[in-house]
């Protein structure tokens, strides 16, 4: 008994040539597996690509090696920038010193205003009672500075005390290093549009601050501080004196025993 064996049928295309039709049976017999079209091709490809990488890895590796940490250090005229808008690769360099410094100077100023804060003395009657009298009575005294920024916290707008500490603080600094650093901090945090803690200040005293942060002094913020201190008097110290806070701080320091 014979048994035929089937062979593939490949239709013909009428309207092709004899050489469009071998293209044909070529493509039909690539689809089926049997002639893999470009893979080869692709896998060469690959191969090429992979050791042109490593070439180009190792001829770059000594370089590196001979001139360690100078990768980065090409044109820094950039780095004078106080602001720090640009991105280019020479910020790199000196990253870690100034967030280290940034850190300290940073820390140093939140210090000084929870000092004024948490370790201030409780007021006595007689002080609790001159705080009526001016605003100024209120802000030389440290009770009535922690007081009065305790208020503010419930008004949302103890950014404004935190700014004025800031910049009393920093006018006594004589160190020109440490009052561009700080001044840096100070600008970022309570001046900077992006901060959460921007204070209110209008666009003449902001211009005067970009003009002054270009070589920073002790200075710099006299203008934005008087405002602030000019917006708190006007502002918050009437709703101050007016507050169950006041009252029942008061009452609290009035009917405590006098010390003898």
């Amino acid at each position: 008994m014979r048994i035929d064996k089937k062979q593939p049928v490949f239709k013909k295309n009428p309207y092709a040539s004899g050489c469009n039709q071998g293209k044909e049976y070529i493509l039909s017999l690539g689809i089926h597996g049997e002639i893999p079209m470009g893979s080869e091709r692709m896998e060469m490809r690959k191969r090429q690509m992979s050791v042109q990488q490593e070439s180009v890895a190792e001829t770059t590796a000594p370089a590196q090696n001979e001139h360690p940490g100078q990768g980065n250090r090409g044109s820094n005229a950039c780095c004078f920038c106080w602001c720090c808008c640009c991105s280019c690769s020479c910020l790199t360099v000196r990253n870690d010193d100034r967030e280290e410094r940034n850190r300290r100077a940073s820390y140093d100023l939140k210090t000084e205003g929870n000092a004024d804060l948490d370790e201030s003395p409780k007021p006595t009657a007689e002080e609790a009672c001159s705080w009526g009298q001016s605003f100024d009575k209120l802000m030389h005294c440290p009770a009535g500075r922690s007081a009065f920024r305790q208020f503010l916290r419930t008004e949302f707008s103890e950014e404004n005390m935190l700014f004025w500490l800031a910049c009393e603080e920093f006018t006594k600094e004589t160190n020109k290093s440490l009052i561009e650093e700080k001044a840096r901090v100070i600008y970022e945090d309570y001046i900077s549009i992006l901060s959460p803690k921007e204070v209110s200040l209008d666009s003449r005293v902001r211009e005067v601050i970009n003009r002054n942060m270009l070589e920073p002094t002790s200075h710099t913020f006299d203008d934005a501080q008087l405002q602030i201190y000019t917006l708190m008097q006007r502002d918050s110290y009437p709703r101050f004196m007016n507050s169950q806070f006041y009252k029942n701080l008061l009452n609290t320091v009035s009917e405590q025993p006098q010390e003898s």
